[in-house]
């Protein structure tokens, strides 16, 4: 299969991104509008959100992986640094800089929906060891989830395998899985339900990063030497 054009990769990259954090907020703004119940609203939200991710997998996986993450694509990066066939380190610059302006363009589109300011900081504190525990372990098993399938030859289930671990993970972790470091920084550009103060960004991602380093450790214990050259697919919040 022919790799598509850079330029065409980075605008999926972004697009889907940028719709991602526009659900995922978006979500989170109506389901509080519509009930006072918090197990309502996180279950519209989490509903809306790995649905909206199943959808963009599949639509954008083709063409630029749908990794609309930038660990998931440092983490692909990383396995395929030395088979030559993946992203090259400029590649990876750009996949993560167009990650970043989608969550961005995301975050600003949904907040201009319900009639919000196009960006305002979040004052949604979330910092303590339970909650970044919770980080390292979501991301971790979503790192492993997606170069698991792609090593076994199994990517084409990415869409369902992910959008469950997600909603799963939304469900058993105290921190509600961000999982992402460009959908964090979308969340914290809007003061609603979703939201995180930008002071608890940098401990969210550094959580994300470990975990992210851990899957690439326990990655070959777990499914021996790679047998291919990992190549596509995708992940969320």
């Amino acid at each position: 299969m022919t790799t598509p054009p850079l330029a065409n990769r980075l605008a999926a990259e972004c697009f889907g991104t940028a719709v991602l954090a526009a659900v995922l907020i978006g979500s989170g703004i109506r389901a509080t509008g519509l009930s006072a119940d918090g197990g309502v609203q996180f279950l519209a939200n989490v509903l809306a959100s790995v649905l909206a991710l199943g959808m963009l997998i599949l639509l954008l996986g083709p063409v630029s992986g749908g990794h609309f993450n930038p660990l998931l694509s440092a983490a692909f990066w990383w396995s395929e640094r030395r088979s030559g066939t993946g992203l090259t380190t400029r590649e990876l610059g750009g996949y993560v800089l167009a990650q970043l302006t989608g969550a961005v363009a995301g975050a600003a589109l949904a907040n201009l929906m319900f009639g919000r300011p196009l960006l305002q900081l979040s004052g949604h504190h979330r910092a303590g060891g339970r909650l970044w525990l919770a980080e390292a372990v979501a991301t971790g098993v979503l790192m492993l989830l997606v170069l698991g399938l792609v090593r076994t030859d199994r990517a084409r289930y990415a869409p369902v395998a992910v959008s469950a671990w997600i909603a799963a993970a939304c469900w058993g972790t105290s921190s509600g899985s961000f999982a992402n470091p460009a959908l964090t920084l979308g969340r914290a550009l809007s003061d609603s339900y979703t939201g995180i103060a930008p002071g608890s960004v940098p401990a969210f991602v550094l959580a994300q990063t470990l975990g992210t380093a851990g899957a690439l450790a326990l990655l070959p214990l777990l499914l021996g030497a790679e047998r291919g050259a990992v190549t596509e697919v995708a992940v969320r919040p």
